[in-house]
C-alpha cells in the first residue's frame, strides 16, 4: 500500500531569504513609482498651446508609476506577513541566485536596448538586435539545459525579423508615431 502525501502550504513557501528580498525590492519599487509619479506630475501640461488634460505628457508615466507603486506596496506588504526565521542571513543566496543573475541580465539587455541601440541605430534594427540577443543568451547561455547556438541561431534571427518588422509598421503605420 502506497499512501502519498499531501503538500503542505509551507511546502511551498519561498525561501526565508527570497522573502526579504522581495520586501527590498518592494521597497525599491515603492521609491521608484513615487519618484517617476512626482517627476509625471510636476511635467509641463501644456496649456499654453491649449493641449487637452487627459493628452498631457505625464498623463501615462504618472499612471504606470501609480501603477508600480501599488505593485511594489502588494510586493512588501505580502513580504511583511510571511514568516520569514532567519531571512535576513539568508539574503544573499537570493540575491546571488541564478534567478537574480537572470532577472540582472533582463534589466542589462532592457538598458542596453533603451539607451544604446534606440536612437543610435534605426529603430527596427535596435529591436531586432534586441530580440536575436535576448533569445541566444536566454536559451543558449542561461538556460537549463542549455540548446545549442546552431539550433536557437535560425530560431531567433527569424524571430527578430518578424518582431522588428510588425513592431516598426504598427508603431508607424496604425498609431502614427515617427521612429528614431
Amino acid at each position: 500500500m502506497t499512501t502519498t502525501s499531501t503538500p503542505t502550504p509551507s511546502d511551498d513557501a519561498p525561501p526565508p531569504g527570497m522573502i526579504k528580498a522581495d520586501l527590498l525590492a518592494g521597497l525599491f519599487f515603492i521609491v521608484l513609482g513615487l519618484a517617476i509619479f512626482y517627476g509625471a506630475w510636476t511635467m509641463d501640461r501644456l496649456e499654453i498651446r491649449r493641449i487637452h488634460p487627459m493628452t498631457v505628457p505625464g498623463l501615462v508615466p504618472g499612471m504606470l508609476a501609480l501603477a508600480l507603486t501599488i505593485c511594489g506596496g502588494i510586493l512588501a506588504f505580502r513580504s511583511l506577513r510571511t514568516p520569514a526565521d532567519g531571512g535576513w542571513q539568508q539574503l544573499s543566496g537570493a540575491v546571488f541566485s541564478v534567478a537574480a543573475a537572470r532577472a540582472a541580465t533582463v534589466m542589462l539587455l532592457a538598458l542596453i536596448y533603451t539607451l544604446g541601440l534606440v536612437g543610435t541605430l534605426p529603430f527596427w534594427a535596435a529591436t531586432g538586435l534586441f530580440v536575436f540577443t535576448f533569445i541566444m543568451v536566454f536559451e543558449c547561455w542561461l538556460s537549463e539545459p542549455r540548446k545549442p547556438w546552431l539550433k536557437s541561431l535560425p530560431w531567433a534571427l527569424g524571430l527578430a525579423i518578424v518582431t522588428a518588422t510588425v513592431v516598426t509598421l504598427v508603431f508607424e503605420r496604425a498609431f502614427l508615431v515617427r521612429l528614431p
